[in-house]
């Protein structure tokens, strides 16, 4: 019996599937006008920095475009309070006796926002950027 147990929770650590920390995506307004140069950034450089895109197109002249579109939703959460309490307890001959006093307060709140990026990039025929726009926005 004592072996079936072990060799169950074996199993069970085994299946736990090790998680890894996210990276944060580095896709933001910033990080698009450090990265992106018209005539200079390759394909190769915008998929090494912001991975794939979500779209992959051509334009109505036939060069290759690539859309981003990411959003990201933060949520805070904030509780804060305190409790007070205080034991009274007496032994008086044959009389015991005891009492308790306590109070307290609890304070929550929370706090969400979203931001989105969205990036356009075009490309020339050597696979070199030809035009981009990008826009970001936080509520």
């Amino acid at each position: 019996m004592k072996r079936l147990m072990i060799a169950a929770l074996a199993a069970a650590i085994a299946a736990v599937p090790v998680c890894a920390k996210d990276k944060a995506d580095p896709l933001s307004y910033g990080m698009v006008q450090l990265t992106v140069k018209v005539g200079t950034t390759t394909q190769a450089d915008i998929l090494e920095k912001f991975g794939a895109p979500n779209i992959a197109t051509m334009d109505g002249s036939g060069r290759e475009m690539w859309v981003y579109d990411r959003h990201a939703t933060v949520t805070f959460d904030k509780t804060s309070g305190f409790s007070i309490g205080m034991l009274l307890g007496g032994v008086g001959g044959d009389v015991g006796g005891g009492g308790g006093l306590g109070f307290g307060s609890r304070k929550s709140r929370s706090e969400q926002s979203t931001r989105t990026v969205t990036l356009i990039i075009k490309f020339d025929e050597n696979k070199v950027v030809s035009d981009f726009q990008s826009r970001s926005s936080s509520f």
